[in-house]
């Protein structure tokens, strides 16, 4: 449903043109930094802005109303609201009888049988990612020197983004495009098997957010075609480490020291200016489509920042669960369970 995680689980609210969307985090141990600014450049990087993207802004100001006492986590559940105050839910009056090809639309209505919000999407917008992003940036302080980093390289299958966005924009189109993420400093031992290997932790989260088509870890898809002598890493000494990395930095469901390197494909912008086709709900027969509202030429351009947020809320599960179990990755190098 909405909520998520073992240790460190996060339950999320709120629709697009609605009065706020939020987040609830339970599970957050006490005495950690977290404040409005600790939140601040990761959502800066989400908002739009860039060529290619919604002209739709919104303040995105965080408001902490429970879980922080003094600038530190209290141990009890952290709520976090963000207001919508730049909404335009007329744009999309339409839609509650002729469903957008592409997006939620028509399996919402059908799934609750017309009890859906519509506008902008509701539960199902891209807006909820926003506090995904808050979320990532409170686990990334759980996570300590962990670093993780995310970009898009390459759009519409073109390395040269910005040349695909702006042809997708003169043809009144969209482009999707390839999110890599990097992450160094994760501990060999993270990750509890057989359903909760860090793979299919990681990817229950990248598929939750909107507009993600696919996973692949290491060398991913091309693994196929390769040999066992080619793709097995070999190891180069105790830490772990090994020569090449086709395994993504896991082994068994099990983080191997190695960098954590995943890719996720983002589709093209369901919302395009072209007419489309679709079925009509009160005529019975499909029409012609006009999609009005302010939407994203590549949404992947603003995806990094939300892939690097569920990257740490994974990890920072898989990093509560250790220490819960006393494990070799829960533990510093002093013996004792990880400090924060």
């Amino acid at each position: 449903m909405n909520t998520f995680g073992r240790i460190f689980r996060i339950h999320i609210f709120g629709e697009s043109h609605g009065p706020a969307v939020g987040i609830t985090i339970d599970g957050c141990p006490p005495g950690i930094p977290f404040d409005g600014q600790a939140m601040e450049s990761d959502l800066e990087r989400r908002k739009p802005g860039a060529k290619g993207t919604t002209p739709r802004v919104e303040e995105d100001r965080p408001e902490i109303i429970s879980g922080c006492f003094n600038g530190n986590t209290t141990g009890a559940p952290l709520t976090i609201l963000f207001a919508n105050k730049n909404t335009r839910p007329s744009d999309y009056e339409k839609l509650k009888k002729t469903p957008r090809p592409g997006h939620a639309d028509f399996v919402a209505w059908k799934r609750f049988e017309g009890f859906n919000d519509p506008r902008g999407g509701g539960h199902f917008s891209g807006r909820l990612t926003l506090v995904l992003v808050a979320a990532g940036a409170l686990a990334k302080k759980i996570l300590g020197p962990v670093s993780i980093k995310a970009s898009l390289v390459e759009a519409g299958g073109d390395a040269d983004i910005q040349r695909a966005v702006s042809r997708a924009m003169e043809e009144g189109d969209s482009v999707g495009g390839i999110v890599e993420c990097r992450t160094d400093g994760v501990p060999l031992g993270w990750g509890e098997p057989f359903f909760d290997p860090i793979e299919s932790v990681i990817s229950h989260l990248a598929f939750a957010v909107p507009a993600i088509k696919g996973v692949e870890f290491g060398s991913g898809f091309a693994a196929a075609s390769m040999k066992g002598s080619a793709h097995n890493d070999p190891i180069l000494d105790e830490s772990g480490k090994t020569a090449s990395n086709h395994a993504g930095g896991v082994n068994g469901g099990i983080t191997n020291g190695n960098e954590l390197v995943f890719r996720v494909a983002v589709k093209p912008t369901s919302s395009i200016s072209k007419k489309q086709s679709t079925f009509s709900h009160s005529t019975g027969k499909v029409e012609v489509l006009e999609v009005q509202g302010r939407h994203d030429a590549c949404i992947a351009l603003r995806v990094p920042v939300v892939i690097e947020a569920i990257t740490a809320i994974a990890l920072a599960d898989m990093k509560l669960m250790a220490e819960a179990g006393k494990g070799p990755a829960g533990r510093n190098e002093a013996g004792k369970i990880g400090d924060r």
